[in-house]
């Protein structure tokens, strides 16, 4: 389990390569979703997304001497941990699966990093075993507590940018590294706010992992357009976080994840990928959702 002196420990360790990125909000859109709901513009985010942060936390706390950096990821994760490197001066190897957008990997090589092409099936193990041949750092894109503890820190800026708590937050899930980090903190800070983890149907493996009270793995990737949430499980470290502190995920189909996208572009008129609309997209469908929400925008690396 992560604490709140863990966040704080990776806020200070990353606070100097980050942005602070800010809170939005929009009348319009506020209106149209019957809510008033506080943005955390994590798109607007180094690399594009709030990937940065985890990676950072993880690899600047290695040992002086680590060779170099390696990951598997679909695309922001890679981003974060090709940055890392960077700021390492260390070289990263990127595995990275073959649906991966064109975007993602000319980014990730943008950052210096080398790019391997990686079938879902067997690419954590390919990757772990390259790292162990060559010495260099594995770090997973949510099963470390080190990256749910950098996950946390836009958690803990949010708390430190609000005046008053929202009733909720809404956070995207795919494998919990960044709800565990955000609950942490949020629980700690503002032990009556709500958090609440969203997936697309297609994609719902926490939801029936907290139902169940084990982790349920996928038996396929699922065919979302929300690309960043399609891990089959969530973490073995990062399930215990959530079940002692979120209080409820909920689904949304593919419908109203690209009508909360279309939503979210057109009246905050800022570039955000479709997995950073999916945690509004539940308040499409009319679900019974709190009033003042706090809503964590993970991503803007998409094109249209």
């Amino acid at each position: 389990m992560i604490e709140l002196s863990d966040v704080q420990a990776a806020a200070a360790r990353i606070e100097p390569h980050i942005h602070r990125t800010p809170v939005l909000s929009s009348r319009t859109l506020n209106a149209a979703l019957g809510r008033e709901v506080l943005f955390k513009g994590e798109h607007l985010q180094k690399t594009g997304s709030f990937k940065v942060r985890g990676a950072l936390s993880a690899a600047l706390q290695l040992p002086p001497g680590t060779p170099g950096l390696v990951a598997l990821s679909s695309g922001n994760h890679a981003q974060g941990v090709a940055f890392a490197a960077r700021v390492l001066g260390v070289p990263a190897t990127i595995f990275m699966y073959d649906d991966s957008t064109d975007l993602k990997r000319e980014a990730v090589r943008a950052y210096g990093a080398e790019v391997v092409d990686s079938p879902r099936a067997d690419g954590d193990v390919h990757a772990r075993e390259y790292a162990a041949q060559r010495g260099f750092h594995f770090i997973h894109p949510y099963d470390d507590l080190h990256v749910m503890a950098g996950q946390g820190t836009q958690g803990l800026e949010f708390t430190e940018q609000l005046t008053d708590a929202p009733d909720a937050v809404l956070v995207a899930v795919g494998g919990g590294g960044m709800i565990s980090g955000i609950a942490t903190v949020i629980k700690a800070v503002w032990p009556h706010t709500r958090v609440i983890g969203v997936e697309p149907a297609l994609a719902d493996d926490a939801r029936r992992s907290l139902e169940a009270g084990e982790r349920v793995t996928l038996p396929a990737p699922p065919p979302t357009i929300a690309d960043g949430v399609r891990s089959l499980s969530v973490g073995a470290l990062t399930f215990p976080v959530m079940q002692a502190r979120v209080d409820e995920i909920v689904t949304a189909s593919e419908d109203s994840i690209r009508a909360a996208h279309r939503l979210m572009m057109r009246h905050l008129k800022q570039l955000v990928e479709p997995t950073a609309a999916l945690p509004i997209a539940p308040l499409l469908e009319g679900q019974n959702l709190p009033q003042r929400l706090g809503v964590f925008v993970c991503g803007g690396n998409w094109l249209p």
